[in-house]
């Protein structure tokens, strides 16, 4: 691992000379290749004090004390242990997660996997971090799968254990978008299962399953309930991006991206 980053160092002067350091928001030139402009950073929406006990929804500016719920929560228990965000679902969050993931600026997983360790529970030891697992025919379409990067940045960074493998779609799954509650979980039905020769791995462990960008809770409640199921101990969810209640702060629904308007996208 030593090696890999020395190497890293050595062809990083000759990989920012062919490749000047872009904002990938604004597209203003940055010191670094993993960042953002001083003027975007504030742009990011972290989530705040005080929030639900249960999945740390934010509460904003109403009052609450310890071991409020909020009224998610209150009506339906998650199986979870918590949802840990780096930032809120906003228009520089959403170009952020697209850039990364459809423009194949894989260098901001290191940024964006620090910003999500900023956010995990600082008494989680010993935890496993699981990615949300692709379909294969997504992953051979991409080429990569943007949770399992992640994952991999922030073992680098916690030194927390990295299983990639432990979940595996069994699936494709339709877009999810526009469907209820009942719709999503029917489509998510049999889609994720626990891959067989990693089970023991979980047994008796702390989870964090790691995802780029939490949206419905459709699928990350269908890992749970598998990890649940293989035996770990408790799972949290990490992720970068959380949209609160289908609110994507006045960007359209279902909206389509222009990738070609994303900076450093191909």
């Amino acid at each position: 691992m030593r090696r890999n980053s020395y190497l890293a160092e050595g062809i990083r002067p000759l990989v920012d000379f062919v490749y000047p350091p872009r904002c990938p928001l604004c597209g203003d030139a940055i010191a670094s290749q993993s960042g953002l402009c001083a003027s975007c950073w504030p742009q990011l929406t972290i989530p705040g004090e005080p929030s639900c006990d249960a999945c740390k929804r934010p509460f904003g500016d109403k009052p609450a004390g310890d071991g409020s719920l909020c009224a998610t929560c209150l009506k339906e228990p998650p199986r979870h242990a918590g949802i840990h965000a780096a930032t809120l679902y906003t228009a520089a969050s959403r170009r952020l997660v697209l850039t990364y993931k459809h423009g194949r600026r894989l260098s901001l997983a290191r940024m964006m996997a620090r910003l999500i360790a900023a956010r995990l529970p600082s008494d989680l030891e010993q935890a496993l971090l699981v990615p949300v697992p692709l379909h294969r025919w997504r992953l051979w379409k991409r080429g990569f799968n943007q949770a399992a990067l992640l994952a991999k940045e922030l073992s680098m960074i916690t030194g927390q254990e990295l299983c990639v493998d432990a979940l595996q779609r069994t699936r494709a799954t339709p877009s999810l978008g526009g469907l209820g509650k009942a719709e999503r979980a029917k489509a998510m039905q049999g889609a994720i299962r626990v891959n067989r020769k990693r089970a023991d791995v979980m047994r008796g462990r702390n989870v964090v399953l790691v995802d780029d960008v939490l949206t419905s809770g459709a699928t990350s409640d269908a890992c749970v309930s598998r990890l649940a199921s293989a035996g770990a101990t408790c799972v949290h969810i990490a992720c970068f991006a959380r949209v609160l209640d289908g609110d994507v702060r006045g960007l359209p629904k279902n909206e389509t991206p222009e990738i070609a308007k994303i900076p450093g996208a191909a």
